[in-house]
Protein backbone atom coordinates (compact mmCIF):
# COMPACT_ATOMS: atom_id res chain seq x y z
CA UNK A 1 0.00 0.00 0.00
CA UNK A 2 1.34 3.38 -0.96
CA UNK A 3 1.92 5.82 1.93
CA UNK A 4 -0.46 8.76 2.18
CA UNK A 5 0.61 12.38 2.66
CA UNK A 6 0.07 12.29 6.43
CA UNK A 7 2.51 9.37 6.71
CA UNK A 8 5.05 11.21 4.59
CA UNK A 9 4.68 14.35 6.70
CA UNK A 10 5.67 12.38 9.80
CA UNK A 11 8.52 10.69 7.93
CA UNK A 12 9.94 14.06 6.81
CA UNK A 13 9.78 15.50 10.32
CA UNK A 14 11.79 12.59 11.75
CA UNK A 15 14.26 12.71 8.84
CA UNK A 16 14.84 16.44 9.36
CA UNK A 17 14.89 16.46 13.15
CA UNK A 18 16.79 13.22 13.71
CA UNK A 19 14.58 11.92 16.50
CA UNK A 20 11.06 11.35 17.78
CA UNK A 21 11.02 14.08 20.43
CA UNK A 22 12.19 16.86 18.10
CA UNK A 23 9.85 15.65 15.35
CA UNK A 24 7.01 15.56 17.85
CA UNK A 25 7.63 19.19 18.76
CA UNK A 26 7.59 20.30 15.14
CA UNK A 27 4.45 18.24 14.41
CA UNK A 28 2.73 19.17 17.69
CA UNK A 29 2.42 15.43 18.31
CA UNK A 30 3.36 13.08 21.15
CA UNK A 31 6.74 11.36 20.45
CA UNK A 32 5.23 7.93 21.12
CA UNK A 33 2.61 8.62 18.46
CA UNK A 34 5.36 9.68 16.03
CA UNK A 35 7.16 6.39 16.73
CA UNK A 36 4.02 4.35 16.08
CA UNK A 37 3.40 6.21 12.83
CA UNK A 38 6.94 5.52 11.63
CA UNK A 39 6.63 1.85 12.54
CA UNK A 40 3.30 1.66 10.69
CA UNK A 41 4.85 3.27 7.61
CA UNK A 42 7.80 0.88 7.67
CA UNK A 43 5.41 -2.07 8.01
CA UNK A 44 3.42 -0.87 5.00
CA UNK A 45 6.55 -0.48 2.89
CA UNK A 46 8.20 -3.65 4.15
CA UNK A 47 11.47 -1.82 4.72
CA UNK A 48 13.30 0.02 7.50
CA UNK A 49 13.48 3.77 6.89
CA UNK A 50 15.63 4.62 9.91
CA UNK A 51 18.47 3.18 11.92
CA UNK A 52 17.52 3.72 15.58
CA UNK A 53 20.20 4.38 18.19
CA UNK A 54 20.57 6.29 21.49
CA UNK A 55 21.94 9.15 19.39
CA UNK A 56 18.78 9.43 17.32
CA UNK A 57 17.23 8.30 14.04
CA UNK A 58 19.46 8.11 10.93
CA UNK A 59 18.08 7.39 7.47
CA UNK A 60 18.72 4.02 5.87
CA UNK A 61 19.41 3.77 2.15
CA UNK A 62 15.69 3.21 1.57
CA UNK A 63 14.91 6.21 3.75
CA UNK A 64 17.36 8.38 1.80
CA UNK A 65 15.58 7.43 -1.44
CA UNK A 66 12.25 8.37 0.15
CA UNK A 67 13.22 11.96 0.97
CA UNK A 68 12.98 13.49 -2.51
CA UNK A 69 9.55 12.01 -3.35
CA UNK A 70 8.25 12.94 0.10
CA UNK A 71 9.40 16.54 -0.36
CA UNK A 72 7.76 16.61 -3.80
CA UNK A 73 4.52 15.48 -2.12
CA UNK A 74 4.98 18.22 0.49
CA UNK A 75 5.35 20.86 -2.20
CA UNK A 76 2.27 19.50 -3.97
CA UNK A 77 0.23 19.53 -0.77
CA UNK A 78 1.18 23.15 -0.09
CA UNK A 79 0.31 24.14 -3.65
CA UNK A 80 -3.06 22.35 -3.40
CA UNK A 81 -3.86 24.14 -0.14
CA UNK A 82 -2.98 27.49 -1.68
CA UNK A 83 -5.10 26.77 -4.78
CA UNK A 84 -8.08 25.74 -2.64
CA UNK A 85 -7.82 29.04 -0.79
CA UNK A 86 -7.42 31.02 -3.99
CA UNK A 87 -3.89 31.93 -2.99
CA UNK A 88 -1.85 30.47 -5.86
CA UNK A 89 1.65 31.90 -5.64
CA UNK A 90 1.09 33.03 -2.07
CA UNK A 91 2.82 31.69 1.02
CA UNK A 92 0.70 29.49 3.30
CA UNK A 93 1.09 27.49 6.48
CA UNK A 94 2.98 28.43 9.64
CA UNK A 95 6.48 29.88 9.95
CA UNK A 96 8.10 30.55 13.32
CA UNK A 97 11.08 32.93 13.53
CA UNK A 98 13.39 33.17 16.53
CA UNK A 99 15.23 36.45 17.02
CA UNK A 100 17.13 38.51 19.60
CA UNK A 101 14.70 40.78 21.39
CA UNK A 102 16.06 44.00 19.86
CA UNK A 103 15.49 42.74 16.34
CA UNK A 104 12.15 41.19 17.32
CA UNK A 105 10.87 44.43 18.85
CA UNK A 106 12.10 47.07 16.43
CA UNK A 107 12.42 45.35 13.02
CA UNK A 108 10.34 42.19 12.72
CA UNK A 109 6.88 43.67 13.49
CA UNK A 110 7.00 45.95 10.44
CA UNK A 111 8.64 43.35 8.17
CA UNK A 112 6.39 40.43 9.18
CA UNK A 113 3.24 42.55 9.06
CA UNK A 114 4.02 43.32 5.42
CA UNK A 115 4.70 39.68 4.54
CA UNK A 116 1.53 38.54 6.32
CA UNK A 117 -0.61 41.18 4.57
CA UNK A 118 0.64 39.95 1.19
CA UNK A 119 0.01 36.30 2.11
CA UNK A 120 -3.37 35.87 3.88
CA UNK A 121 -2.94 32.12 4.30
CA UNK A 122 0.38 32.50 6.13
CA UNK A 123 0.69 32.30 9.93
CA UNK A 124 3.83 34.07 11.21
CA UNK A 125 5.10 33.57 14.76
CA UNK A 126 7.91 35.67 16.28
CA UNK A 127 9.81 34.20 19.23
CA UNK A 128 11.66 37.08 20.95
CA UNK A 129 14.35 35.87 23.32
CA UNK A 130 17.39 37.48 25.00
CA UNK A 131 19.36 34.36 24.08
CA UNK A 132 20.21 32.24 21.05
CA UNK A 133 17.23 30.29 19.69
CA UNK A 134 17.80 26.52 19.58
CA UNK A 135 16.91 25.30 16.09
CA UNK A 136 17.91 21.71 16.84
CA UNK A 137 15.10 21.58 19.42
CA UNK A 138 12.71 23.09 16.86
CA UNK A 139 12.09 26.22 18.90
CA UNK A 140 11.69 27.89 15.51
CA UNK A 141 11.81 27.17 11.77
CA UNK A 142 14.55 29.75 11.30
CA UNK A 143 16.52 32.11 13.50
CA UNK A 144 18.11 35.53 13.24
CA UNK A 145 21.45 35.74 15.03
CA UNK A 146 24.19 38.33 15.54
CA UNK A 147 27.00 35.78 15.17
CA UNK A 148 27.50 33.36 12.31
CA UNK A 149 27.14 29.81 13.73
CA UNK A 150 30.29 27.76 13.40
CA UNK A 151 28.79 24.32 14.03
CA UNK A 152 25.65 22.33 13.32
CA UNK A 153 23.76 21.08 10.26
CA UNK A 154 22.66 24.56 9.25
CA UNK A 155 22.47 26.90 6.29
CA UNK A 156 23.47 30.48 7.01
CA UNK A 157 23.04 33.66 4.98
CA UNK A 158 24.00 37.19 5.86
CA UNK A 159 21.02 39.53 6.01
CA UNK A 160 22.62 42.95 6.55
CA UNK A 161 24.98 45.03 8.65
CA UNK A 162 23.56 47.41 11.23
CA UNK A 163 25.03 50.27 13.29
CA UNK A 164 25.12 51.01 17.01
CA UNK A 165 25.96 54.33 18.67
CA UNK A 166 26.25 55.83 22.12
CA UNK A 167 23.00 57.59 23.00
CA UNK A 168 21.25 59.31 25.89
CA UNK A 169 17.96 61.08 26.48
CA UNK A 170 17.83 64.87 26.55
CA UNK A 171 16.45 64.77 30.12
CA UNK A 172 19.65 63.03 31.26
CA UNK A 173 21.98 65.29 29.27
CA UNK A 174 20.45 68.52 30.66
CA UNK A 175 22.21 68.15 34.03
CA UNK A 176 25.00 65.74 33.10
CA UNK A 177 28.71 66.55 32.68
CA UNK A 178 30.06 67.19 29.17
CA UNK A 179 30.00 64.14 26.91
CA UNK A 180 31.97 64.66 23.70
CA UNK A 181 34.61 61.92 23.64
CA UNK A 182 35.03 58.43 25.10
CA UNK A 183 37.31 59.95 27.71
CA UNK A 184 34.25 61.70 29.18
CA UNK A 185 32.34 58.44 29.81
CA UNK A 186 33.72 57.67 33.33
CA UNK A 187 31.79 60.69 34.62
CA UNK A 188 28.48 59.19 33.43
CA UNK A 189 26.12 56.41 34.46
CA UNK A 190 26.19 53.58 31.92
CA UNK A 191 23.16 51.52 30.90
CA UNK A 192 23.90 48.13 29.33
CA UNK A 193 23.82 44.36 29.57
CA UNK A 194 24.21 42.39 32.78
CA UNK A 195 27.82 41.28 32.12
CA UNK A 196 27.42 37.60 33.04
CA UNK A 197 24.19 37.31 30.98
CA UNK A 198 25.61 38.43 27.62
CA UNK A 199 24.58 35.50 25.42
CA UNK A 200 26.70 36.29 22.35
CA UNK A 201 30.24 37.74 22.18
CA UNK A 202 29.08 40.18 19.49
CA UNK A 203 26.97 41.89 22.18
CA UNK A 204 29.94 42.55 24.47
CA UNK A 205 30.41 46.22 23.56
CA UNK A 206 32.04 47.50 26.75
CA UNK A 207 35.70 47.06 25.86
CA UNK A 208 35.23 48.85 22.53
CA UNK A 209 33.84 51.89 24.36
CA UNK A 210 36.41 51.72 27.19
CA UNK A 211 33.59 50.99 29.66
CA UNK A 212 34.46 48.93 32.74
CA UNK A 213 31.26 49.34 34.79
CA UNK A 214 27.52 49.22 34.03
CA UNK A 215 25.53 51.14 36.62
CA UNK A 216 22.03 50.13 35.43
CA UNK A 217 21.70 46.85 33.57
CA UNK A 218 19.24 44.45 31.92
CA UNK A 219 19.50 41.33 29.80
CA UNK A 220 16.83 42.86 27.50
CA UNK A 221 17.48 45.45 24.78
CA UNK A 222 13.97 46.98 25.01
CA UNK A 223 14.39 47.37 28.78
CA UNK A 224 17.77 49.04 28.27
CA UNK A 225 16.16 51.42 25.79
CA UNK A 226 13.38 52.29 28.23
CA UNK A 227 15.94 52.90 30.98
CA UNK A 228 17.80 55.33 28.75
CA UNK A 229 14.50 57.00 27.83
CA UNK A 230 13.83 57.52 31.56
CA UNK A 231 17.15 59.32 31.96
CA UNK A 232 18.98 56.47 33.69
CA UNK A 233 22.20 57.08 31.79
CA UNK A 234 24.12 56.57 28.56
CA UNK A 235 24.02 53.37 26.55
CA UNK A 236 25.03 51.72 23.30
CA UNK A 237 21.87 51.67 21.19
CA UNK A 238 20.93 50.18 17.82
CA UNK A 239 20.55 53.04 15.34
CA UNK A 240 17.41 51.34 14.00
CA UNK A 241 15.86 51.54 17.49
CA UNK A 242 16.57 55.23 18.23
CA UNK A 243 13.70 56.59 16.08
CA UNK A 244 11.25 54.79 18.40
CA UNK A 245 12.19 56.97 21.40
CA UNK A 246 11.47 60.68 21.15
CA UNK A 247 14.15 62.78 22.79
CA UNK A 248 16.95 60.24 22.47
CA UNK A 249 20.07 61.68 20.90
CA UNK A 250 23.42 60.37 19.79
CA UNK A 251 26.48 61.35 21.83
CA UNK A 252 30.22 60.94 21.14
CA UNK A 253 29.76 61.25 17.35
CA UNK A 254 33.13 59.66 16.59
CA UNK A 255 32.08 56.36 18.21
CA UNK A 256 30.14 53.75 16.22
CA UNK A 257 29.97 49.96 16.02
CA UNK A 258 28.92 47.72 13.16
CA UNK A 259 27.38 44.30 13.63
CA UNK A 260 25.57 41.88 11.31
CA UNK A 261 22.35 39.90 11.30
CA UNK A 262 22.45 36.31 9.99
CA UNK A 263 19.54 34.12 8.95
CA UNK A 264 20.03 30.55 10.13
CA UNK A 265 17.98 27.57 8.94
CA UNK A 266 18.05 23.79 9.13
CA UNK A 267 20.36 22.34 6.49
CA UNK A 268 17.54 20.42 4.80
CA UNK A 269 15.14 23.37 4.62
CA UNK A 270 16.68 24.79 1.45
CA UNK A 271 14.69 22.10 -0.37
CA UNK A 272 11.39 23.56 0.81
CA UNK A 273 10.18 26.24 -1.61
CA UNK A 274 7.81 27.74 0.96
CA UNK A 275 10.51 28.33 3.56
CA UNK A 276 13.00 29.49 0.92
CA UNK A 277 10.53 32.10 -0.37
CA UNK A 278 9.71 33.25 3.14
CA UNK A 279 13.41 33.53 4.01
CA UNK A 280 14.03 35.71 0.96
CA UNK A 281 11.07 37.96 1.77
CA UNK A 282 12.25 38.24 5.38
CA UNK A 283 15.84 39.10 4.48
CA UNK A 284 14.81 41.60 1.82
CA UNK A 285 12.33 43.26 4.17
CA UNK A 286 14.86 43.50 6.99
CA UNK A 287 17.48 45.10 4.74
CA UNK A 288 14.99 47.73 3.63
CA UNK A 289 13.72 48.41 7.15
CA UNK A 290 17.22 48.74 8.64
CA UNK A 291 18.13 51.25 5.91
CA UNK A 292 14.91 53.21 6.46
CA UNK A 293 15.23 53.45 10.23
CA UNK A 294 18.94 54.22 10.21
CA UNK A 295 18.29 57.11 7.84
CA UNK A 296 15.95 58.57 10.49
CA UNK A 297 18.32 58.09 13.42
Amino acid sequence: MDPDWDDLRVFLAVARDGGLSAAGRSLRMDPATVGRRIQRLEDRLGAALFLKSPQGYALTEVGERMVAPAEAAETGAEAATAAARGEVGALTGQVRIGAPDGCANFLLPQVCAGIAAANPGLDVQIVALPRIVNLSRREADMAITVSRPATGRLTVQKIADYRLSLAAHRRYLRDAPALVTLADLPAHRIVGYIPDMIFDPELDYLAEAWIDRVAVASNSIPVQLRLIAQGAGVGIVHDFARPFVRGMTRVVPDFALTRSFWLVRHATDHRLPRLARFAEALASGMRAEIARLESLA
